[in-house]
């Protein structure tokens, strides 16, 4: 009877579509960041060392890391045949050890021990000690991999791995398997759809009725910085959620938690935007320059943190909004009113509740939200608070409409309050549609597509610019 030889398989990026000592490290900075950050200094140079610490200080479930499925069935029909399906990565030998029990393959695995990184030739040499040179067949997906082909039986090449083609020209045999990503996953992963709620950088250019273009292409350029900064950011934030977002019903599609990109090529994508938007910054002015650090500080400190802390997290999300609107006064050198500071931070404040409690009517059971401090016993909590975010946007509205600055802007005060009619139904009207879960997942992103919403607010700019006379001014 012949016995088939063993099919050997790489983990990160052939098994699996992601890298192991990438979802620790990240695991680790979403538990312990400084604890995480002091190893990887410490074994910057010895990564076997190192991906035995983060191990320790966040362990990863392996049945949830994504996998190829194109090497899954392979390993599969494999299994099926009676042929032996063995992992051998760079990875650490507790992790590999738990993914191989996971999809039941061989309890006999090849990985980092804290001493020895198991990579190139040492894997090669591993696998040749206990299997022969030519006695198993050995799936690999980089350049690093060549020296255990080049022992192998058969070249299993996942992904555009060039330097392989020499394999075959040297006379192995080659079997080539889909594998790699796309710069539209990566693009997806940014998501510049989320970039339309820097058009609160706008805001304090309406507000003071300075329309020219010396205020415009500022605001324009400070749009662009925070773009850039808010895509570092949610690159940062997916990264850091990978877990939660994989037990989510939608966010599991996400880019990096599905495995459609590569966590490393997210982290240079991220340093190179968040490099690019303080480039623009400090070109505009110092003070934007403070405005966009404080804004990636805080929105760090959330991702990290602080939305995981009940009334907390939505808080930051209404300050996070705010100094978006500080940020176009900023760009352009327009005074911002304390009094427009002070209207806009409760509506932000009841868009934040609004964003929770849309995901709690979606969620489908009682449990708390991975990742977050909210159940669905919080929702009735949540309702109560975006309610009174709504009479404080109002009451200060009021006040603002009689003051030395109010009227001297709006001098036909009664359209003023007028106004407040269309504000409080947009407010109320985004709070009912998430408690039915009728709402996108980022409410601002939902209120600049939603038609009836966006004719609410074209009525109240209009009943604004009516009574700041602005109509008559371009109209006569």
């Amino acid at each position: 009877m012949t016995i088939e030889k063993p099919l050997v398989l790489d983990v990160d990026g052939t098994f699996l579509r992601t890298d192991m000592l990438h979802e620790n490290f990240w695991a680790g900075m979403g538990t312990a960041p400084l604890r995480t950050l002091l190893a990887t200094l410490r074994h910057l140079r010895d990564p076997a060392a190192l991906k035995a610490e983060l191990v320790q200080i966040a362990p990863l479930r392996t049945d949830l890391l994504p996998v190829n499925a194109e090497v899954a069935e392979l390993a599969l029909q494999s299994r099926l045949a009676g042929r032996e399906v063995v992992l051998a990565s760079a990875g650490d030998r507790s992790l590999v050890a738990r993914l191989a029990a996971d999809y039941g393959f061989s309890e006999r695995v090849f990985a980092s021990d804290g001493v020895t990184n198991l990579k190139g030739p040492a894997k090669a040499k591993a696998l040749v000690d206990a299997y022969g040179e030519g006695g198993f067949d050995y799936a690999g997906n980089g350049a690093v991999d060549i020296p255990v082909w080049e022992k192998a039986e058969n070249a299993l090449v996942v992904g555009h791995v060039p330097s392989a083609r020499a394999l075959a020209a040297n006379g192995h045999n080659v079997v080539e398997l889909p594998g790699g990503w796309t710069f539209r996953a990566l693009l997806r992963a940014m998501r510049p759809h989320q970039w339309v709620k820097n058009v609160l950088l706008l805001l304090p250019m309406l507000a003071s009725h300075r329309f020219g273009l010396d205020t415009l292409v500022p605001i324009l350029w400070g749009m662009a910085a925070f773009s850039l900064a808010a895509s570092t950011i949610y690159i940062a934030n997916d990264l850091l959620d990978l877990e939660a977002d994989r037990l989510h019903p939608t966010k599991c599609r996400r880019a990096f938690a599905s495995g459609a990109v590569p966590i490393g090529v997210g982290m240079a994508a991220m340093v190179g935007l968040g490099a690019a938007a303080l480039l623009i910054a400090v070109l505009l002015s110092p003070g934007f320059l403070l405005v966009t650090l404080l804004y990636m500080a805080l929105s760090l400190a959330y991702s990290l943190r602080l939305k995981r802390t009940r009334w907390v997290d939505v808080t930051m999300l209404a300050a996070l909004y705010t100094i978006r609107v500080v940020a176009g006064a900023s760009a352009a050198a327009v005074e911002v009113s304390i009094y427009m500071l002070i209207f806009v931070f409760p509506i932000f404040f009841t868009l934040g509740c609004v964003k929770r409690i849309t995901e709690l009517s979606r969620a489908t059971g009682n449990e708390t939200l991975p990742g977050r401090g909210y159940g669905r016993a919080d929702l009735a909590d949540l309702r109560n608070v975006a309610g009174i975010g709504v009479v404080g946007a109002l009451v200060i509205f009021l006040l603002y409409s009689v003051s030395d600055q109010g009227t001297t802007l709006y001098p036909t005060t009664w359209l003023l309050w007028a106004a407040m009619v269309p504000m409080a139904i947009w407010m109320v009207r985004m709070v009912n549609l998430a408690w039915h879960g009728r709402q996108d997942y980022d409410p601002i992103v939902f209120a600049l597509r939603d038609p009836v919403g966006l004719g609410l607010l074209m009525l109240i700019l209009s009943l604004m610019f009516w009574a700041a006379g602005l109509w008559q001014q371009w109209f006569g």
